[in-house]
């Protein structure tokens, strides 16, 4: 397996339940800025055994991009994940990504004060 994939996966495995990510996020925290379709192959390459949370990685427009997904019938396996963990679908099967869209480089309260202190 290529350190690419290791990367990818690690990027992947931080993505919180009921968040999702996109293929540019994830290639961006990986080292591979402007490369998000070598996420999608990554992605494709997981092993069917493995718990790295591929399901909640998408595209930009909120969208599960099936071409990517490895395996029969795995766009629907990605929405019956997703939709385990909470995550909603809008009518046009989108995701509404101000709701579920994971921003790892933000802090989630600004008023927190630093644990240092």
């Amino acid at each position: 397996m290529k350190d690419r994939n290791y990367r990818v996966y690690a990027a992947v495995n931080q993505i919180p339940f009921g968040r999702v990510a996109t293929y540019g996020q994830i290639a961006e925290m990986a080292g591979l800025s402007g490369m998000a379709r070598e996420v999608g192959y990554a992605l494709f390459d997981i092993p069917s055994d493995s718990e790295i949370p591929w399901h909640r990685v998408i595209n930009a427009r909120g969208e599960i991009s099936a071409r990517s997904l490895p395996g029969a019938g795995a766009e629907l396996e990605q929405r019956t994940r997703l939709e385990s963990e909470g995550v909603q679908f809008d009518e046009h099967g989108r995701i509404p990504m101000k709701l579920f869209a994971w921003k790892p480089f933000q802090q989630e309260d600004p008023t927190a004060q630093s644990s240092l202190w």
